[in-house]
């Protein structure tokens, strides 16, 4: 696959460091394994995570902000960050750091309008396309996936593979922009998707695999710390 190169010049973007481990609490994924999605955020946080991602993809409007406010509580005592997915409603109402969007969610400019200049805004992409018009916006940060094959986070994509994430890695770079890796992403694997670029991996379902997410996380943060 030929990728063409990077656009230029930079354009300014509001700056948002990204720690390299994106811990994703996903409401459904934690409710097959057990866990209630806050004790499950303290666990990841237990664990090292500095930057959480709240996915509650069914979850009335009630509820989720009841969640997503406890959720945030927990991180600012953590010295953490919060980004809520989805909604930039939500996340303003429960103060949290910021907002994902994907491809079908309100557009990353609207959300920016919403949460303000210092929020972090991130935005999903799957094709070079649609990273070209992610760092031509008011984004925070890039997401690409899934790289890798999985049955966690639906996105109607192939797996993109780490060609791809070099790729929207020299894209965003180029921009000033820290890519975030999703999709499929293990323990093993995870040190090789840093290296071909990415700022952060954010995971879902490996962090629950052995059935303990903190000590999880904490091999995470140990593995990608170098």
């Amino acid at each position: 696959m030929r990728i063409p190169n990077p656009q230029s010049p930079p354009i300014p973007k509001p700056q948002s460091p990204i720690p390299s481990l994106t811990a994703v609490v996903d409401t459904e994924a934690a409710a097959r394994c057990g866990w209630r999605p806050i004790d499950l955020a303290r666990a990841f946080l237990d664990g090292g995570a500095r930057l959480l991602q709240l996915r509650a993809k069914n979850l009335p409007s009630g509820t989720f902000l009841d969640l997503a406010v406890g959720i945030a509580e927990l991180t600012r005592g953590a010295g953490a960050r919060l980004i809520v997915n989805d909604r930039a409603d939500i996340a303003r109402l429960a103060r949290a750091d910021g907002v994902h969007v994907g491809q079908e969610d309100l557009a990353p400019a609207a959300v920016r309008a919403l949460v303000g200049p210092a929020a972090i805004v991130g935005v999903s992409t799957h094709t070079i396309e649609q990273i070209d018009r992610a760092v031509a916006g008011p984004a925070s940060y890039v997401a690409i996936g899934p790289v890798f094959p999985t049955t966690t986070k639906a996105t109607g994509y192939d797996p993109v593979g780490l060609e791809l994430v070099a790729a929207a890695a020299a894209r965003a770079g180029a921009r000033g922009l820290p890519l975030v890796a999703i999709g499929g992403i293990t323990l093993a694997t995870a040190p090789s998707v840093i290296a071909a670029g990415a700022a952060s991996v954010a995971v879902i379902g490996d962090l629950l695999a052995t059935g303990d997410p903190r000590a999880r996380v904490g091999e995470y943060v140990q593995r990608l710390s170098g």
